[in-house]
């Protein structure tokens, strides 16, 4: 099976399973997955956060989603808990098209990692 089939079946099935799991089966959109990668990671789910907050719950994800692709690399954890990664590398500069898919693929892989889907 080609790379970009099973990327399309997987992406299918993560975006069913979790739109099941948080959205009463409604589609979540990529940026929804994002931030719920970034709540994963804080591990502070049950609780209210400010709009900024929320942004950076979802810088917390993609730092840890392209980790494995060597853009970033974790740093340390501050005295909130919150993770913080440092800049390995530059991204390069990507099309639209070309960041979601890279994206899609990182998520896919994450899930993959924490056994969410297979």
């Amino acid at each position: 099976m080609s790379r970009d089939i099973q990327l399309k079946e997987r992406w299918k099935v993560l975006v069913e399973k979790l739109s099941a799991q948080f959205a009463d089966n409604d589609p979540l959109e990529l940026d929804a997955i994002i931030y719920l990668v970034g709540l994963q990671e804080l591990g502070q789910i049950h609780r209210k956060y400010k709009k900024d907050e929320k942004l950076n719950l979802m810088h917390i994800a993609i730092c840890r989603l392209l980790e494995p692709y060597g853009y970033y690399e974790f740093d340390y954890f501050d005295e909130d808990g919150w993770p913080h990664y440092t800049i390995k590398e530059e991204l390069p500069a990507l099309k639209a098209g070309e960041q979601s898919v890279l994206m899609k693929e990182a998520l896919v892989s994450y899930f993959v990692e924490k056994e969410y889907i297979s």
